[in-house]
């Protein structure tokens, strides 16, 4: 069977892998770096969970000795701290993964699965290798707990250093800039110059100039040479955002530059070379627009070279609250508003079930607004913007978790749940139906048992790890004999 080694300071932690894991692998635990690697040195283990917080030595430090003993053993971190520094930095030491706690027991399970799958791959002699590369700590942060940013996260670790162009993809408004800046800072490049162009925002004639620069007489108003961005930024990174909107004309000389480095100043004839990484950004269908012939297939190609995908504000609602409480901060700074204090629950409850259309530029201009407007140390759902406060689903009284609380008993919604998602137009349908059925039945399981975890876990057959998951994430509350949700 294969040996996982599990390195954490938290006894809870390490009887929850022993319990889950033990089925696929023999599990060996250290509460120490120390004793973890010696441990390490004297079996051979198919793996390693590694928390980063340890009492004698930072995790991270203790996974580069890891990879000096045994690059190819795949190691998982483990952390409280699910922040874009962190993921992005064990992702660029070469982590096999990041999960943050508390624990989910199926993702961990299957993680661990994919690992020690890794290494029986990883036994066989590679025909090409490949040098490691080291982490970089000046990374511009960006705020993101939820799975999909944790993704998103990993991605610009495993690809910020490798030297091709990166297209983000994303809605207007989700940060895909941000996402570029820390490419660049977590680059080989890091120490050169950033620029960015909004190709959107200038005319056909003025981009090309901005570009690639102009001689003097070029054009009526041209009095004297210009040097582009592309000149300027000779070793450098830069950031072509909305690529989408770029004349044809502009197209063709971008897909040469990409090319060959090379490129010409509107209205000479000397040819320039440069040495640029080019990160681009859209919000637009690419693929349809080069069907339609209005984009370039070569460019597009060129310009995908890598991907990164940038999820909505709406599919990771549960970082609105942390956006929130940042921009608030800065906010209350900004406009010297000491007195203030945050949000009321109704008004948090209100920012939280908001779609935001916007994104988290939307979140930010709606916070600042709230700081500018309120009078009050708390803001207040009346301080909020009315198409907020009056949203249906912001006030409507019968939300997902709501909606269960009311129908425990008969478990009668579900049609009706169903309904209004569709009516929502909704593309989350089935997972948010899952979702109530499994809370209605956890629900009535522990009701049964008078709250005993165990019974339950047993009578809906799973572990207690996964069913204490399930009771935080659907806020069930346990006292004494009774069980009840939150707010019934």
């Amino acid at each position: 069977m294969p040996k996982l080694l599990v390195i954490d300071d938290d006894r809870a932690i390490l009887a929850i892998a022993e319990r889950t894991l033990s089925p696929i692998a023999d599990v060996v635990t250290a509460s120490t770096a120390g004793d973890g690697l010696k441990k390490l040195r004297s079996t051979p283990f198919d793996a390693v969970l590694l928390d980063i917080q340890l009492p004698d030595q930072n995790g991270l430090a203790a996974f580069c000795e890891i990879r000096e003993y045994d690059r190819r053993i795949p190691v998982i971190f483990m952390t409280v701290e699910a922040a874009s520094e962190t993921a992005i930095e064990a992702m660029q030491l070469g982590a096999f993964d990041y999960i943050a706690k508390p624990l989910s027991v199926d993702p961990l399970r299957d993680l661990v699965e994919k690992a020690i799958e890794q290494r029986q791959i990883s036994s066989v002699p590679v025909a090409i290798s490949a040098d490691e590369t080291a982490a970089d700590k000046s990374a511009e942060l960006f705020i993101g707990r939820s799975p999909a940013m944790l993704e998103v996260f990993k991605a610009i670790g495993k690809v910020a250093k490798q030297n091709v162009p990166i297209l983000v993809r994303g809605e207007s408004g989700t940060g895909k800039e941000l996402v570029a800046r820390a490419l660049f800072q977590h680059s080989h490049r890091a120490d050169e110059t950033f620029l960015a162009v909004n190709c959107a925002a200038l005319p056909d004639n003025l981009l090309e100039s901005e570009l690639f620069g102009h001689e003097k007489g070029a054009f009526t108003g041209a009095e004297s040479r210009r040097i582009g961005k592309f000149e300027q930024c000779n070793g450098g990174t830069l950031f072509l955002d909305e690529i989408g909107d770029m004349a044809p004309t502009v197209q063709a000389k971008v897909l040469r530059v990409l090319q060959e480095q090379r490129f010409e100043r509107v209205g000479g004839n000397k040819e320039l070379t440069t040495d640029v990484r080019i990160i681009a950004a859209t919000n637009r269908p690419l693929e349809q627009m080069v069907s339609d012939g209005d984009y370039r297939e070569d460019l597009l190609y060129r310009l995908n070279g890598v991907t990164i995908d940038l999820p909505p504000l709406r599919d990771r609602l549960s970082d609105v609250e942390s956006l929130i409480r940042f921009f608030l901060a800065q906010a209350k700074l900004e406009f010297n508003k000491p007195d203030l204090e945050g949000l009321s629950p109704d008004a948090v409850k209100s920012l939280t079930n908001y779609e935001w259309p916007g994104n988290v530029r939307q979140l930010r201009a709606v916070v600042r607004r709230c700081v500018l407007d309120t009078v009050m140390p708390v803001i207040t759902p009346e301080v909020l913007p009315t198409e907020i406060h009056n949203s249906p689903k912001s006030n409507d009284s019968t939300t997902d978790s709501e909606t269960v609380e009311k129908s425990e008993e008969s478990g009668t919604q579900l049609p009706q749940l169903v309904r209004r998602l569709l009516q929502e137009r909704s593309t989350n349908v089935y997972a948010e139906a899952m979702e109530y059925m499994e809370s209605y039945v956890i629900l009535q399981v522990l009701r049964s048992t008078g709250g005993n975890q165990s019974q339950a876990a047993e009578t809906l057959g799973i572990t207690r790890g996964k069913l204490r998951d399930r009771i935080n994430t659907y806020k069930i509350e346990l006292k004494s004999d009774v069980v009840v949700k939150e707010n019934e």
